[in-house]
């Protein structure tokens, strides 16, 4: 019984016939060899590779149930969406109620920033912590460096330089990591407390004033404000300089927090003179403190070529040191180009093909800046420059990468309208409805760029195109535009006069 046993479980083991009567496998030329020992050294193993685990993204199924509804294009801004009253009308209702918004919200951080002792009760269930009010109240007391990396992690600004000069004053060292987050805190807000509105001043000091491109030669007046020795907001011998005086040990990390301080606030010859002293220490700066750098380069140099020969300087010097490059520090490069006028025109180009050479994709604030090395501050003659942008922009679907990356639309339909020329706008408002690149205009920047396509639509396009667009967006964006529809009216023979 066990060997017939084992004579159907060989049957059953031979290989399967196909159809045209061949093995499907090769098998042993008899079955004699079913009873011989094989060496287990001539024996081959397959190796099995276990795949990695993939690690799905948070918002993995959210984004996957969103892709299968196609966005509205006639619905109102979403934060608008919430009351029925706050649907605008035009762009002055739109502005007014986004900031009402914003104006509550952040009247309730002050509220419960001042006053948590009126929020120490939660009744949510289940409770969700990210949702909850932030804890701001130090729970630490008495003075110690434990103390200090909690106020210094609750970004508290005044109680921590109190709690380090404390320290000091009763003997007790601070670790150099210790040191370093404190200067980083205070680097980052300007030795002053953060509040909304200091911020919403940095976001407006970022803005660049207009260069006339023709100039061989940067203003005087904008360069000397540039090139003070302690720009705005940066005060001279403020804690920051007065702790990193003070310092038994620095490293890398003190400079280039310095620098970047420093940078930021607007005191650029002092960013360089850090770095300076960076070098004569031996010490190697990261690549972000070389971005900021050759973000600063326009405030450093008065000509166009000095500029130009400066940030190559740091380049070199990123080279040496061994410091990768990103798609932020070519930015950097592009952005300080749209001040070097000729200069700019002719490295702009050369720096997008060292990028490609690196495998580095441009990201829309990349295709911004050279719309403005090109476009900005002359009047434009050739239209091949954003025709080629916009080949390569309506191609991809953009996620963000640089602050800079919103401004590409807007400055890419002022380009169209300076040009007059449509199917270029066309073309760019097919590339903004490609993908998610629409999530890159907020409220004021959606309103900007409808507002220069209607603008160039009623001086190019007969009344009936207008109308068309109109209609189907004026639910949506705050597109009225009384002098120019009237324009569009009289050029069409809609209107005849008073």
């Amino acid at each position: 019984a066990a060997g017939g046993f084992w004579q159907r479980a060989v049957w059953l083991g031979r290989p399967c016939r196909l159809p045209g009567g061949r093995d499907s496998c090769r098998s042993s030329s008899s079955s004699s060899a079913l009873g011989k020992t094989v060496d287990s050294s001539q024996v081959t193993r397959e190796e099995i590779v276990l795949p990695r685990r993939k690690t799905w993204d948070k918002l993995a199924v959210l984004q996957t149930l969103a892709s299968t509804v196609n966005r509205d294009p006639t619905a109102a801004h979403y934060m608008f969406q919430d009351d029925p009253f706050l649907m605008p009308r035009n762009a002055a209702n739109a502005r007014l109620y986004s900031l009402s918004k914003e104006s509550g919200r952040n009247a309730a951080k002050y509220i419960i920033k001042n006053f948590p002792q009126y929020f120490d009760k939660t009744f949510a269930e289940p409770n969700v912590p990210c949702l909850m009010p932030e804890s701001l109240t130090p729970q630490t007391e008495g003075v110690s460096e434990e103390a200090l990396r909690e106020r210094i992690h609750l970004r508290m600004v005044k109680e921590s330089v109190d709690m380090f000069d404390q320290l000091l004053q009763a003997g007790t060292p601070v670790s150099l990591e210790t040191t370093n987050n404190l200067l980083d805190l205070l680097c980052f807000y300007g030795d002053s407390e953060p509040t909304p509105e200091k911020e919403q001043e940095e976001k407006e000091g970022m803005e660049e004033p207009e260069v006339n491109a023709s100039e061989q030669k940067a203003p005087k007046r904008q360069f000397q404000r540039g090139s003070q020795s302690s720009g705005p907001g940066w005060r001279e011998n403020n804690h920051a300089e007065r702790i990193f005086k003070i310092m038994p040990e620095r490293n890398a990390h003190s400079y280039c927090t310095m620098i970047r301080g420093m940078v930021k606030h607007g005191a650029y010859s002092k960013a360089y003179d850090m770095y300076i002293d960076l070098l004569n220490e031996r010490h190697k700066a990261d690549v972000h403190t070389f971005n900021a750098l050759i973000r600063a380069v326009p405030y450093l140099k008065e000509k166009f070529v000095e500029r130009w020969e400066l940030a190559k300087e740091f380049l070199t010097h990123m080279a040496q040191q061994k410091v990768q490059p990103t798609l932020l520090t070519f930015n950097s490069v592009l952005k300080s180009l749209r001040r070097c006028g000729g200069v700019g025109r002719t490295m702009s180009l050369l720096v997008l093909k060292e990028m490609e050479a690196l495998d580095i994709e441009p990201s829309l604030a990349s295709y911004d800046h050279l719309l403005s090395v090109f476009y900005r501050g002359a009047d434009p003659q050739s239209s091949d420059i954003i025709s080629e942008v916009l080949n390569e922009v309506e191609k991809r679907s953009f996620t963000a990468q640089d602050p800079d990356d919103a401004n590409f639309f807007n400055t890419a339909m002022q380009v169209c309208c300076d040009l007059k020329d449509v199917k270029l706008a066309y073309q760019l408002n097919k590339a903004l409805e490609k993908g998610d690149n629409w999530k890159f205009l907020d409220v004021d920047r959606l309103n900007g760029y409808w507002s220069k396509f209607f603008s160039l639509l009623c001086m190019m396009e007969q009344i009936e195109v207008v109308l068309k667009w109109y209609k189907e967006m004026s639910s949506s964006v705050s597109v009225y535009q009384g002098e120019s529809c009237r324009a569009c009216a009289w050029r069409n023979g809609a209107v005849t006069g008073d």
